[in-house]
């Protein structure tokens, strides 16, 4: 799989549409809509990186309920 798709299935998780997404991880629009048609390679360092913050905000909301 294409690390284009493993964004579009990220930002599928966090139910985000593009705007909302690259706002969330700080990150031009266009660079998103870029990586997602795979116009531009993302870099797997980064991808890990924003799995990862979304993991760690997904089980601190948990802590908190």
């Amino acid at each position: 799989m294409g690390r284009g798709k493993e964004v579009r299935e990220l930002r599928d998780r966090l139910g985000m549409n593009r705007r909302e997404f690259s706002d969330y991880y700080g990150i031009p629009y266009r660079t998103v809509q870029d990586w997602e048609a795979e116009k531009r390679e993302l870099p797997e360092y980064l991808l890990r990186l924003m799995i990862y913050r979304a993991e760690m905000e997904r089980l601190n909301k948990k802590d908190e309920v």
